[in-house]
């Protein structure tokens, strides 16, 4: 039975793509990520009205998220840091970290970043 108007929010029900979009932005909170990725074949995204949300993809036994990286830390280290930041906001589900693309320097360039 669907809530009524005056009902609280179920935070279960949080749709899917703001919980993506959150999930995103706290992963790009880290200092090592420069940016997000849906991956080399496309398949990390969460769908919505209009494009997808490239790098965030939320699942019903899980959450992946996709990250280009800032070269210099160890990769485990960087995941962990993701996992441990986006944690508490994706309920039980487990979160899964897909290190998609390694930079030497903090422009990401063909993925809306200006590079000049």
């Amino acid at each position: 039975m669907a809530a009524g108007p005056g009902a609280a929010p179920d935070r279960r029900r949080e749709p899917l793509a703001e919980l993506a979009e959150r999930v995103g932005a706290t992963a790009m909170s880290c200092p090592d990520v420069l940016g997000l990725t849906a991956g080399p074949r496309g398949w990390i995204a969460t769908y919505r009205a209009g494009p997808p949300y490239a790098g965030v993809a939320v699942r019903d036994a899980m959450i992946e998220v996709g990250v280009v990286v800032r070269y210099g830390r160890p990769f485990a280290e960087i995941a962990e840091d993701v996992r441990r930041r986006v944690r508490p906001l994706t309920g039980r589900r487990p979160v899964d970290v897909l290190i998609g693309d390694v930079l030497t320097g903090d422009v990401l360039t063909g993925g809306g970043a200006d590079a000049g």
